[in-house]
């Protein structure tokens, strides 16, 4: 059911975030964040919202589930709507660093799960013990040196 004002028709919050598969809350997060534009009021003060805003809104959680912030989803939006900005700071060129750093991530997930796995196979029991284990497989001692070289290096 659309509403209407003065010729405009629109769709109400509730609608719009049940097509999306947001709750109401998002919608006006969204709003406030700008990522969605304010939209017209009905006579009754509902806001009444395009079509288009559930495809936009489906846009921004797609690109939340890639891994993208609000912020940079906010600029990726901003660029598409002036085409004349410069490529780097466009999809191609932010999907580009957003899977370098997912892949990174994936690197040092693997590695994590290495050490769990071989804590686990060495039969680590408590923490503490472990740490004290000269056969340890946890990287206490490598967090250290890395922790004290990130300090000196600041």
């Amino acid at each position: 059911m659309a509403g209407t004002r003065f010729g405009y028709e629109g769709l109400r919050s509730s609608q719009v975030a049940e097509a999306a598969g947001v709750n109401p809350q998002t919608l006006r997060y969204y709003e406030r964040r700008g990522l969605i534009a304010e939209p017209a009021r009905s006579l009754g003060g509902h806001r009444l919202y395009p079509a288009e805003t559930v495809t936009l809104l489906r846009v921004i959680k797609t690109a939340q589930r890639l891994g993208f912030t609000l912020e940079e989803i906010g600029e990726l939006l901003e660029t598409g709507a002036h085409r004349h900005r410069p490529a780097e700071t466009g999809l191609a060129a932010r999907a580009q660093a957003k899977l370098a750093e997912v892949e990174a991530r994936i690197a040092d997930l693997e590695v994590i799960a290495g050490s769990l796995r071989e804590a686990l196979n060495a039969g680590c029991d408590d923490l503490m013990a472990c740490s004290r284990e000269p056969r340890c497989p946890l990287p206490f001692a490598e967090l250290a040196t890395d922790h004290r070289q990130s300090r000196e290096g600041s």
